[in-house]
């Protein structure tokens, strides 16, 4: 059997029920999306904190909840403009995910979607950064589009990132002198 949580049934309860620390796992990552709803974003990333690290004791690093966990953590650093750290959780889990569930896997999309705008957002990106932030999008539209179809919500987020990508690459380009004038 797999690592992650053992199931129970209270008596009376027809729903099927995780361990108590699983349970408060739920409960805190449902807190800190309503924490980033509110623009309460790092009260979210304390919480996204202890949520990966409790995933990684219970489950293991390749579990799809801690990768889940990894990506929400992510998410939340990207939003409070930690574009480094935020790399390096997406570059440490990315591998991880790609091995366990696959490149077509909708939370590796989702991974692959996180990293790309974190590059474009930074407006420390460098052109090599804004060109891979291109041609990862463009791959994850394609994978997307193939697995999910073109209506899926994952689908149309994935285009628009894709398209603020290359708006980001366009400008940027626009402000470089070409190679061999600088």
């Amino acid at each position: 059997m797999p690592p992650g949580p053992t199931p129970f049934r209270h008596s009376g309860c027809p729903f099927l029920l995780l361990d108590p620390e699983s349970n408060i796992l739920v409960a805190q990552t449902n807190l800190a999306i309503t924490y980033e709803a509110l623009g309460r974003h790092e009260d979210a990333l304390r919480m996204q904190i202890d949520i990966y690290s409790g995933r990684l004791r219970l489950y293991g690093k390749e579990h799809e909840m801690t990768l889940s966990a990894a990506n929400n953590y992510a998410m939340t650093l990207k939003e409070l403009k930690r574009f480094e750290e935020a790399k390096s959780v997406l570059r440490k889990t990315m591998p991880v995910a790609r091995r366990v569930l696959g490149d077509c896997h909708d939370l590796m999309l989702k991974m692959k979607r996180v990293l790309a705008v974190t590059l474009y957002s930074d407006d420390g990106a460098t052109l090599d950064d804004l060109r891979e932030a291109v041609t990862t999008l463009e791959d994850v539209a394609r994978i997307a589009r193939r697995v999910l179809g073109s209506a899926h919500p994952n689908t149309a987020g994935i285009e628009i990132a894709l398209r603020d990508a290359r708006a980001a690459l366009r400008a940027r380009e626009a402000l470089s002198p070409p190679a061999g004038e600088a």
